[in-house]
């Protein structure tokens, strides 16, 4: 049993690490770039890395309301974020603003609501966040995780049409399962979202390190890319 619990809080460590990594690839080319696509992956991954760094602490022990409240917030808010960075391949400005401010508006109520509902510590169990949020919670949290799934969905059907690169697919698929699990944690699944977790951010690392590789660092060519 020790040797497993080692390797498990081992790998949530690596995860989160690699997360970081990912996040900081995203912010830089959003620097370099300027383009909003760039700076939406990067918040999303930042959200990611937060909530698999969360679940380190829990599992080596550490356990608090407040690490349940953020929890339970990032896993709502990790899809919703990371469909922003999909909407330019819809290219409707319109659609892609009004998109914007419903996930800002259903992600602060999230927010809010989150860290003021007290969550039981029952929540926890050997080490795994397994128990359900409030059912306003869980409500609340669909209002995020089920428009960002559809946008992701259409994105990936669209991107397919457009742009055939597996690069491209890759990024997709990762934020897809990324998407999917936190959908599933929401709707009482929670092992689903560590499966999830660790199939999309492979998926994300391998898309972005091999699309970063294929790309130029002007602005420009940047810009053409990601529309």
């Amino acid at each position: 049993m020790i040797p497993t619990t080692y390797a498990i809080g081992s790998s949530l460590l690596v995860l989160t690490a690699m997360l970081a990594v990912l996040c900081v690839r995203g912010l830089r080319r959003y620097y370099q770039s300027r383009v909003r696509t760039q700076l939406m992956w990067g918040l999303g991954l930042a959200f990611a890395a937060a909530a698999m760094a969360l679940e380190a602490v829990v599992y080596v022990g550490v356990v608090s309301v407040l690490l349940l409240q953020a929890y339970v917030f990032f896993s709502a808010a990790i899809v919703g974020v990371l469909s922003l960075g999909a909407t330019r391949v819809l290219r409707r400005p319109r659609v892609e603003r009004v998109y914007t401010w419903y996930i800002a508006a259903t992600c602060a109520v999230v927010a809010v609501f989150s860290f003021a509902t007290p969550l039981p510590m029952n929540m926890v169990t050997g080490g795994i966040i397994t128990g359900d949020p409030p059912l306003l919670l869980i409500v609340l949290s669909t209002l995020v995780t089920g428009p960002a799934t559809i946008v992701l969905l259409t994105a990936s059907a669209v991107s397919l049409r457009r742009d055939r690169r597996w690069q491209t697919l890759l990024m997709i698929a990762g934020a897809l399962i990324l998407g999917a699990g936190g959908t599933l944690y929401i709707a009482s699944f929670p092992v689903a979202l560590y499966y999830a977790e660790f199939l999309g951010i492979i998926c994300l690392f391998l898309g972005l390190v091999s699309l970063q590789g294929l790309s130029t660092p002007s602005p420009s060519s940047a810009h053409s890319s990601s529309t």
